[in-house]
């Protein structure tokens, strides 16, 4: 059985701004990471390409939220081509911390999105929620624009549901071709802190119940969907 770091120790970690990683799949230990610089993605800032709102607006996937947490987590933590090393590269994502956030998200605090096709589970992403803040950890892609897909989703839905600050943690070209951005780690600290002030207004989960209410609601009325929803509302705040 592996180790697991108890959810009032991730929970203060994160408010803390601190997270756990390991060096490989199979190492029992971890070390605690403060990053110098931190990316994050500003809400409004989001960066909607008309070729990602074209995918949004043709439900190209079938968007969930927390359907399957476990399978989400194993996928990200799959090797992946490292072309520079000519070979694959290993994971941060230990099965200490694969447990570890199974039972947070069994305490309602760590999420998932996934993104399907033809009943196969294609891309998604996870991560951790607390009062307004939400802190993505992983996320992985096994067709075109999947995963840019599931951060589509989970920026709409995090506006929905009150969010103001979502944590990217390291800046990579993916992330910052979607809009986030580097900010020091004091500037970290004190938007955390006003993040961490009040609740948001609702789950994860519930934003996601209440779009699809939404788009079902106005469905044959204006041929609207949850994609169609979700693009206008970059269209609407770019």
């Amino acid at each position: 059985m592996p180790k697991l770091i108890p959810a009032e120790v991730l929970l203060l970690a994160y408010r803390s701004g601190v997270f756990p990683m390991a060096d490989s799949r199979e190492d029992d230990e971890v070390f605690w990471v403060e990053p110098r610089r931190r990316a994050i993605l500003p809400l409004d800032g989001f960066h909607c390409s008309r070729s990602l709102a074209k995918i949004l607006k043709q439900d190209r996937f079938r968007v969930t939220v927390d359907a399957d947490f476990g399978a989400v987590m194993d996928a990200c933590a799959q090797p992946r081509p490292d072309p520079e090393a000519g070979g694959e590269s290993g994971t941060w994502i230990s099965h200490t911390i694969t447990a570890s956030y199974l039972n947070l998200h069994r305490h309602g605090h760590a999420h998932s999105v996934e993104c399907w096709q033809d009943g196969e589970l294609v891309g998604g992403l996870y991560g951790v929620a607390f009062e307004r803040v939400f802190c993505g950890e992983s996320m992985f892609s096994r067709a075109d624009n999947a995963s840019k897909v599931a951060l589509a989703w989970l920026v709409a839905l995090l506006k929905r549901a009150g969010f103001v600050l979502l944590d990217c943690q390291f800046m990579t070209g993916h992330l910052a071709s979607m809009g986030a951005v580097e900010i020091s780690r004091d500037q970290y600290q004190e938007m955390l802190a006003r993040a961490c002030d009040r609740q948001a207004l609702s789950s994860l989960p519930q934003a996601h119940a209440a779009l699809l209410q939404a788009a079902s609601a106005s469905g044959e009325a204006s041929s609207s969907s949850p994609g169609k929803l979700i693009a206008q509302s970059f269209t609407q705040t770019s």
